[in-house]
């Protein structure tokens, strides 16, 4: 018994076992296969939950299949112990295979396994499953044939475990060490000992008789004792040469029968009475055989071919069958159902899909594959090259008169199995390669025009969408022109009120001959259908504008299309629409774009002075808050900036230090000062700089700015006078502070101007000449003749400034920025080339390729050539039907060319193409 190293494997009845079986249950019923739900493996039930999951974790059937003796470990860890791995590993693949790898394909790999008789039906031997078809697997069988061993499987546990044979020990003969085969060991027939377990001394000494004893033929050369024997016996006596001799005699029977022989008759000894005995066999063996029962012996062709002679056969039973299953198989396999592997399929659908002209008219729909047949027969069609006159055949046909709510079994019958032979088209259609090959097959197309033309009813509309699926799958492979019955009739859905309807012809029409070379004209196209195109530029429906303009796309290509356009309808209306497209779905965005960075003004070791009013406020404080409060006035925070702590001590000593001797109070130390200046704010510390380029050092206080006017005790900040004593030199200015206006305005009155009070207590008015010499003022900069009036108002105007944020950073000029609009709109990578920016999509991309298409075919027209001509007879504004229809959307081309950078090259090369018109107008007129 091999080790057990994990538990026993047990089915566990888990709400989710049992979910699992159900679903398990389900497959196997559709798929047509029996489900063993509790296999057996030696003598272990299979959990199938626990097979499946453990399977699907090591990568599935295929992977664990195409490794040497996985089977082996995948059992051993579910806990199925044998002393047989191999048997038992085989087993649990083959359970696995006939239960499991189907419902693992359809599951987990999302795939449709193959047929039964290719993966039930067959041994579990190889791997491969997920690629295995028909053809492929009939090969594998063939070039398998006849191969067995150890070697003919990949997984080592595939093929069925041979009977595990002794090793025969090649030592043991020294014919086998030169490569050459021993004889097998003799089989005795075993005869049970029933005489005494115990034998007597007398007997045991009866040497020379031992070799007639019964017992001893039973055991091979080299067994040295009998099973149950006790005491002394021969066997236990010394070996000597008689004794092995005596042992090595081979058994004989006693009695010898001789062999009864017949004759045989062969082929060449006896031919007659060969064949005389075969046939007499043969009889024998057909008297005893009975009739075939229903499902035995030939299993008959595959569904594909059963359905498509049920379809050809004409018994509406068998149709009834083979559509039902047709269905099935075009829309799960349609990836491998092609009408060029079947002939005759393309031909069985279209001939049941033409009933249906007999359902509503009194008409039989038949297709004549004779080109030389001359009849009158109006339900004929040609098959080799179309029936050009099937849409006046229709028009002439009688309707039958049936209600349209009540239907009969006949007709319902009848229309089921219309519909189904459609839908099959339909499915089998939406391959690119069966629509290739069924776009030269004239009945397809005649049967699309007939479907389009029955009568209006809601029964019909499901069969009609699907005919005009076909239609839409088919173009691209055709080129019609616009006499073709099948181009009428698409033209003639566009004047329905169905937007399913609408939009399947739109994009039908607009894909004619896509996959070919030939140029889709469009030709014909009535004014109304064109107006009714440009309205439906207005709904809200992205997927119907988007059909609409890729109509209008393909319509604008040919220059007698755009004559048509510019006469049937108001083609500024359409620009408008277009050029309002051109933002469809965008996103407005304004991103700052740095034309010069932020940068900050050098700070400086100078402070300013002390106003008086601020002194005494300070001298009110004692030390170090004085310190503190002064340092909040004068400097402000700045991380990047510091001043010398001389320059700070020096300032603060010359404001202190003659108030405070006159107070008799003493001034702080400068260690003290520095200590407590540098604790006003987180980010200042004293520190020691040196010069790199003399080796100096520089004792600083780091974090601190000077204030370019000093802050009250309150945080307002004081107004620096600035105006210039002398005149000759403006660049010296006062430089006082003072906190209100009017101290600042009689400080410019009195110690600036010279003007004093009357006995009133007022200035008088004066006319004299005055100059202004605050800032950079210009007003007066040279002496002006005025009234102390005038001038005392124009100084109200620099002293009366509003007052500035003192914790506003001043001295960090702000970055030179400008503000750039972006519009996006729809854009998609370029698949050949991911690298490249994305490029314009959608329907702004439409809508622009529609006015280049106008721009540059126009000019071509002869409704052109009228517009010139008219307008050079009237004298009014030249440029023709470009400079008439862009002139007054070009604002908005030059804003969305400089915004929208995806559509700017679009934009650029339909500015090209306006431009250059109206330039080659401009030099003609001059």
């Amino acid at each position: 018994m091999a080790p057990q190293d994990g538990p026993m494997h047990m089915i566990d009845r888990t709400p989710e076992y049992e979910d699992f079986m159900r679903r398990l249950r389900d497959f196997h019923i559709e798929r047509g296969t029996a489900l063993d739900s509790e296999p057996k493996v030696g003598s272990t039930h299979l959990d199938l939950f626990k097979v499946f999951n453990h399977v699907v974790a090591q990568g599935g059937y295929d992977k664990i299949s195409e490794e040497k003796l996985a089977w082996r470990r995948i059992a051993h860890e579910l806990g199925i112990h044998s002393h047989n791995e191999a048997s038992t590993a085989f087993a649990l693949k083959e359970k696995f295979y006939k239960n499991l790898a189907a419902f693992e394909i359809r599951t987990v790999h999302n795939q449709e396994p193959p047929p039964k008789d290719i993966l039930e039906d067959v041994t579990a031997k190889g791997a491969g499953l997920l690629t295995r078809t028909r053809e492929n697997f009939k090969g594998i069988r063939q070039s398998t044939v006849g191969a067995s061993g150890p070697d003919s499987a990949a997984s080592g546990d595939d093929g069925t475990p041979a009977r595990e044979r002794p090793v025969i020990d090649a030592g043991g003969s020294a014919r086998a060490s030169r490569g050459l085969r021993e004889a097998p060991a003799q089989r005795v027939i075993f005869q049970p000992d029933t005489g005494p377990s115990r034998t007597r001394a007398a007997a045991a000494q009866q040497v020379p008789n031992h070799t007639n004893s019964p017992n001893m033929s039973q055991h091979a050369p080299g067994m040295v004792g009998h099973h149950g024997q006790r005491g002394p016996s021969l066997f236990h006596r010394p070996a000597t040469v008689e004794n092995m001799a005596s042992q090595v005699e081979v058994y004989q029977p006693r009695h010898i029968k001789a062999l009864s022989l017949r004759p045989v008759h062969t082929p060449s000894s006896a031919p007659d009475d060969f064949l005389k005995t075969k046939r007499q066999q043969r009889q024998a063996s057909q008297a005893n055989q009975g009739p075939m029962l229903p499902g035995t012996g030939f299993d008959g062709p595959n569904i594909y071919t059963r359905c498509l002679n049920a379809l050809r056969s004409r018994v509406p039973a068998e149709q009834a069958f083979a559509l039902n299953h047709l269905v099935k198989i075009s829309f799960e396999r349609g990836d491998k159902f092609r009408f060029d592997s079947f002939p005759g399929l393309a031909e069985g659908l279209v001939e049941k899909a033409l009933h249906v002209g007999n359902l509503f008219y009194h008409i039989d729909w038949t297709v004549s594959w004779d080109s030389t047949e001359q009849t009158s027969d109006v339900g004929l069609l040609d098959g080799n090259s179309g029936t050009p006159d099937i849409i006046e055949r229709i028009r002439d046909l009688i309707e039958k008169e049936l209600p349209d709510v009540m239907q009969t079994e006949r007709y319902s019958d009848e229309l089921l199995l219309v519909t189904e032979a459609v839908l099959t088209l339909r499915n089998m259609l939406t391959l690119p390669e069966n629509a290739h090959y069924m776009a030269d097959f004239y009945p397809l197309k005649d049967l699309i025009i007939i479907i389009m033309h029955l009568p209006a009813k809601d029964s019909l509309t499901e069969l009609k969408h699907m005919a005009l699926d076909m239609a839409e799958q088919i173009t691209p492979f055709l080129d019609i022109g616009s006499d073709d019955p099948l181009y009428r009739t698409l033209l003639w859905q566009l004047t329905s009120d169905d937007r399913g309807t609408i939009l399947t012809a739109l994009r039908a029409l607009g894909r004619i001959s896509v996959n070919l070379e030939a140029t889709n004209k469009l030709g014909d196209v009535p004014s109304q259908t064109l107006e009714r195109i440009v309205s439906w530029l207005l709904l809200n429906d992205d997927e119907l504008t988007d059909a609409c303009l890729d109509f209008l796309y393909q319509y604008t290509a040919v220059v007698p299309n755009v004559d048509n356009l510019i006469r049937s309808l108001s083609p500024h209306v359409l620009v408008d629409h277009l050029t309002r497209l051109l933002a469809h779905g965008a996103q407005k965005t304004t991103t700052e774009k740095v034309l010069a960075p932020e940068r900050k003004i050098p700070s400086r070791d100078e402070i300013a002075s002390i106003p008086e009013d601020l002194t005494q406020e300070l001298l009110k404080i004692d030390e170090p808050e004085r310190v503190h409060a002064w340092v909040r006035s004068f400097f402000e925070e700045d991380s990047q900036s510091s001043i010398t702590q001389l320059s700070a001590w020096q300032a603060y000593q010359g404001a202190f230090v003659a108030p405070l001797k006159a107070i008799g109070q003493s001034l702080i130390s400068p260690a003290d000062f520095i200590r407590n200046s540098t604790s006003v704010y987180k980010d200042s510390n004293a520190q020691v700089h040196r010069d790199p380029a003399d080796q100096q050092q520089r004792f600083i206080i780091q974090g601190l700015r000077a204030r370019p006017a000093p802050l009250s005790v309150d945080g307002v900040e004081y107004k620096k006078c600035e105006w210039a004593q002398d005149p000759t030199r403006l660049e010296l200015k006062c430089g006082k502070f003072y906190l209100d206006a009017e101290q600042m305005w009689n400080h410019v009155m009195v110690d600036h101007l010279r003007v004093q009070r009357n006995e009133q207590g007022q200035f008088d008015n004066v006319e004299r000449e005055y100059m202004c010499t605050w800032g950079s003022c210009t007003r007066y900069n040279k002496p002006t003749k005025m009234h102390l009036q005038d001038l005392a108002r124009h100084v109200n105007t620099h002293i009366t400034s509003p007052p500035q944020d003192p914790t506003s950073r001043r001295w960090v000029i702000p970055a030179v920025t400008l503000a750039v609009s972006n519009e996006e709109t729809q854009t998609q990578r370029d698949e050949r080339n991911p690298n490249l920016p994305p490029q314009a999509a959608g329907i702004p991309l439409s809508a622009v390729l529609i006015l280049r298409n106008l721009a540059r075919n126009v000019v071509k027209t002869d409704a052109e050539e009228e517009l010139v001509k008219a307008q050079g007879s009237d004298g009014s504004e030249r440029g023709g039907w470009n400079e008439k229809l862009f002139r007054p959307v070009q604002p908005r081309l030059f804003e969305i060319l400089a915004e929208n950078r995806a559509l700017a090259p679009y934009i650029a090369s339909l500015l090209e193409y306006v431009r250059v018109e109206a330039a080659e107008y401009g030099s003609d007129s001059e």
